[in-house]
């Protein structure tokens, strides 16, 4: 179950980033180009945060499963363990917080322009928390 799980989450963090990717610059391009706001621009939306919140269920999942996180007494005297205990795990939650409310505020808006607007400033701002929240390095090598 932790190999499935492990790697779920490993493919979806691509699919994350694309869908990121192709919200924040459709957003910032229509932004620029005064466009309306159509609804593929909405699904486009839904579907980056939707991915971002599966992604958090599988993170949820490998904090459970995983063998190399434990939350047994002392825990936070593991480098690893503390770091994906909390760090991580707190960076990508605020990510996808962000990612949440700028769909949720962009869609109460009337005007198109506001809703790009809206989208690209939280979705970018999700994007950089959650690259700043990727186990870079040391912490990434121990993953596998």
């Amino acid at each position: 179950m932790y190999n499935i799980v492990k790697h779920l989450h490993s493919i979806n963090r691509w699919v994350v980033l694309a869908l990121l990717l192709v919200a924040i610059f459709g957003a910032l391009t229509k932004w620029f180009s005064n466009k309306d706001y159509t609804a593929q621009d909405k699904k486009t939306a839904l579907l980056a945060m939707t991915f971002t919140h599966v992604q958090l269920l599988l993170g949820l999942a490998l904090l459970y499963l995983s063998p190399k996180i434990s939350f047994a007494e002392g825990w936070k005297d593991n480098e690893v363990f503390r770091y994906f205990g909390s760090a991580h795990l707190i960076m990508m939650i605020f990510a996808i917080v962000l990612i949440t409310i700028g769909y949720s505020v962009a869609k109460r808006q009337s005007k198109p322009k506001t809703k790009f607007l809206i989208t690209w400033v939280f979705y970018l701002l999700g994007l950089l928390t959650m690259l700043g929240g990727i186990p870079w390095g040391k912490y990434g090598a121990q993953l596998y």
